[in-house]
This record gives C-alpha cells, structure tokens and sequence, in this order.
C-alpha cells in the first residue's frame, strides 16, 4: 500500500528549507515505524495532484502490518512533516491550525477512522502530535532528520537507495 504525504502550494512564505525539513519528518517517521519511503522530493512534479511544496511517497508492507497497525504508524507519519516543521521554526503550532498543514491533518484523521468518536481521534491525534515532537526534539533523532533534510536540499529529490545510505546507521541504532 502506498501512502502520498504532501505539502499544499498556497502560501509563497514557504521556503524550501522549512519544506525540506518538513518532508524530513516524514519520511524519518516512516523508517521509524518500520516502512519504506520510495521517494521525497521538494520540487514535486506540478501535474499530478494538488499544487504543493513537497511529496513523500511511503510503501506499507501489508504481510508486515495489521490494517490497525498500518493506520496507527499511518497517522504518525502524516503528522511527523507538521512536527518536524514545528521544531525547525521553533513554533510550537497546532498541526490541525496551519493551512499549509491541512492535508497532513486530514490523512492523519482519515488514518484513525477506525476510533468511532471524533472526540477519542482528536485526542489520539493529539497524542501522537505530543509524542512525535518529544522523540524529535531528541538529537539522536533530529540529527537524522537534519541529514535527511540537507540532502533534500542538496538534490532535492531521494530515491530509496539514497535514503536508505543517509538513515542506516541511524535508523539501526534508533
């Protein structure tokens, strides 16, 4: 199964280096949760899908993962771009308030669409948004997301290989 975390295109303050960073969390979320990320990149294509800044493509293995598994590390790693963007501007936002963060809310909403009461998903949204930005505020884990986010800059688009040579040390000691 594939997953497709982007950024909207609709606000010209975004800056690459903040779009690198957001996509960083994303992806590092993915490996951290035990998926793969096919690619990322922050000059995605303008032609197929909603106008953004940024695109992670995450695969899911699904012999690996329950469905309610799937949809948990889901909802981690749609909300880990907000996080990550979060601790880079050292604002501490709501990801469910930025507009620019909308479709990385509204995936991680649709993620727990399993938990019956809205009320039970905002908090287990809320939850994981607690938990996502206390492991990155780690420097074990930022300074993974800083390498992912300066070879992003570097070449902006990383295909499997490249990620999997920038995190292994330290997805393995994570």
């Amino acid at each position: 199964m594939y997953q497709r975390v982007h950024v909207p295109l609709n606000e010209a303050s975004m800056t690459e280096e903040i779009t690198a960073f957001h996509e960083a969390g994303h992806v590092y979320a993915a490996f951290y949760v035990g998926a793969k990320v096919q690619s990322v990149t922050i000059d995605p294509d303008r032609d197929d899908g909603p106008e953004r800044y940024g695109d992670t493509v995450v695969i899911w293995d699904r012999r690996r993962f329950s469905q309610q598994e799937m949809t948990q590390k889901g909802a981690w790693v749609a909300l880990a771009g907000p996080v990550a963007e979060m601790i880079y501007q050292q604002k501490p936002f709501h990801p469910a308030g930025i507009a620019e963060w909308r479709q990385d809310w509204v995936t991680a909403l649709e993620c727990l669409g399993h938990v019956s009461s809205i009320q039970q998903r905002f908090a287990a949204l809320e939850q994981i948004t607690i938990e996502l930005f206390e492991a990155f505020s780690q420097d074990r884990h930022w300074a993974v997301i800083g390498a992912i986010a300066d070879n992003l800059l570097a070449h902006e688009t990383l295909d499997q290989e490249m990620l999997d040579e920038i995190t292994g040390a330290w997805i393995a000691d994570a």
